[in-house]
């Protein structure tokens, strides 16, 4: 079986969201199907700027098709399209201009699977938002599958998409909760759907004693990890935590791995290590006394899968059903709506060990009974098996 995973972006260098998801998808599902990825030359995922020259290249031993974006995302202008969409009444034709203008704008990408159709039993779909997976799916509806990876923003009720819903012959969901919201909003329930989520990757071995050397870490400290930016919910978990450490006489310390679009508050105990390779993440992770997840929006959080899959309880954002959802299913996480319950949900984890190894086992658990890759794989095997017998 020869199976199309079509992407917005996809390279080593990419190291998050919905991208990372494909890659790792594709790079177990290639032990049973003849895989290829389909994409654009983008890197930059504000800008949609060509990044990659090569058009046809290998990535771990995945053949890569690459297509050029015409036209670049302008920010400014995206913005204005944007918020006349969000606040006004408006027509299906201004939410295909957003389309367009949110990108990234590859008519060649499309073109090449319209006329390849034949060459592929099916086309993977990532992240039902872009033009890719739009466009895509219009194209192909009789051989396209969708991971839509959707949050509960303002996007997934939009027309043009409560429509796009109902058109793949398949669809995996990355949560119980995504899936949901995708049926409420379109109607779809007939469409056959597997909720899969992703694995992850975790190394034989951490270091994390040369890990907090390396880096002069106490050893009593809070991790995130991810993109550092407002919708991740960073801007509260930075006044939260301030407003902690002055409240009571915690030494705990705040360490954050990810790449930055924010200013990073100045604090002797918030340290901002940047982007890591993963065994040094998985290092960080392991010595790190819980995982903080305050993202309002998620389809599901592959760091917090990571942090369970190492017995690391979670305090999460409850204002996200997706967080809120993972943590009451696994009994691995506590979550708050407000400070108040931010900050007693801390007191407890840091003044229980024994709530903190209780939950970690928990986590440890979850993961494995859900999340190993060989679950994954599966229920990818279980619903193309389903889509060929009917």
């Amino acid at each position: 079986m020869k199976v199309a995973f079509v992407v917005q972006r996809y390279g080593l260098e990419i190291s998050g969201g919905a991208e990372l998801h494909c890659r790792w998808v594709t790079e177990h599902m290639k032990k049973y199907w003849d895989v290829e990825v389909l994409t654009t030359r983008a890197l930059d995922y504000i800008s949609w700027e060509n990044h990659y020259s090569g058009s046809d290249v290998l990535v771990n031993d995945i053949r890569v098709r690459r297509f050029s974006v015409a036209k670049p995302r302008d920010p400014e202008r995206f913005g204005k399209i944007q918020n006349f969409v969000f606040e006004n009444e408006h027509s299906e034709e201004d939410e295909i201009m957003w389309l367009k203008e949110e990108g990234p704008f590859s008519p060649d990408l499309i073109d090449y699977i319209k006329g390849h159709v034949d060459d592929y039993n099916y086309f993977i779909f990532f992240s039902y938002r872009y033009y890719h997976s739009y466009w895509g799916i219009q194209a192909v509806p009789h051989k396209s599958i969708l991971v839509p990876t959707a949050e509960h923003d303002p996007v997934v009720n939009l027309k043009i998409f409560k429509e796009l819903f109902r058109k793949p012959r398949g669809i995996v969901f990355n949560s119980l909760e995504e899936k949901k919201m995708i049926n409420t909003v379109s109607g779809n329930e007939n469409i056959p759907a597997e909720v899969v989520g992703v694995g992850a990757e975790v190394p034989e071995e951490v270091f994390s004693k040369q890990f907090c050397q390396k880096y002069g870490i106490k050893d009593n400290y809070v991790i995130y990890i991810g993109r550092i930016d407002i919708n991740k919910g960073c801007i509260e978990l930075f006044d939260f935590f301030i407003r902690y450490k002055k409240e009571t006489s915690s030494n705990i310390q705040l360490v954050l791995v990810g790449s930055t679009v924010l200013k990073i508050p100045i604090h002797p105990d918030i340290i901002y290590l940047g982007f890591l390779s993963e065994e040094e993440k998985f290092s960080a992770l392991d010595k790190a006394l819980l995982l903080l997840m305050p993202s309002f929006y998620e389809s599901l959080s592959m760091v917090t899968n990571e942090a369970w899959a190492l017995g690391k309880p979670v305090l999460a954002n409850a204002r996200c059903e997706v967080l809120k959802g993972q943590c009451e299913r696994s009994s691995a996480g506590l979550y708050y709506k407000n400070y108040r319950e931010f900050k007693e949900a801390l007191m407890l984890f840091l003044g229980s060990s024994r709530l903190r190894s209780s939950m970690g086992k928990n986590g440890r658990k979850y993961f494995q009974d859900n999340y190993t890759w060989g679950t994954i794989e599966k229920k990818y095997l279980s619903l193309l098996k389903r889509l060929e017998k009917e």
